[in-house]
């Protein structure tokens, strides 16, 4: 019983992210930036779906984030995070992004990274 409720919680999850990414595509010009939460870290990766390149990536786990934010899991560290990725991708002259939550609401962490990245200087 407990094995069936672990298969169609992924089966929705799956659906969702199915869902999502059929309305969304990155190009060279305008990445597709996904967002992913775990329980402790955060990770965002900015992707060109035609070449299948990850252009710039960034996670909570990296030594000089650490150093700074000691916990990841809140807010103002998850809105750090947003603009240390729109300062990556501007230092790659790109400044339009697509922005693929995953299966994960738009609020909390999800919307500080968001509100990072924008703060940072990148439209979307």
């Amino acid at each position: 019983m407990l094995k069936e409720k672990v298969f169609l919680k992924k089966v929705s999850k799956d659906r969702i992210r199915k869902r999502i990414r059929k309305k969304i595509n990155g190009t060279p010009e305008r990445p597709r930036v996904f967002v992913h939460k775990s329980n402790r870290y955060l990770y965002m990766q900015a992707v060109d779906d035609l070449s299948g390149h990850i252009i710039a990536s960034t996670t909570s786990r990296d030594k000089d984030f650490l150093a700074k934010h000691k916990n990841s899991k809140n807010i103002e560290s998850s809105q750090a995070l947003g603009e240390v990725m729109a300062k990556k991708l501007i230092d790659k002259k790109v400044t339009k992004i697509v922005f693929d939550r995953g299966l994960f609401p738009y609020h909390g962490r999800v919307k500080a990274m968001a509100e990072g990245m924008r703060k940072g200087g990148l439209v979307f």
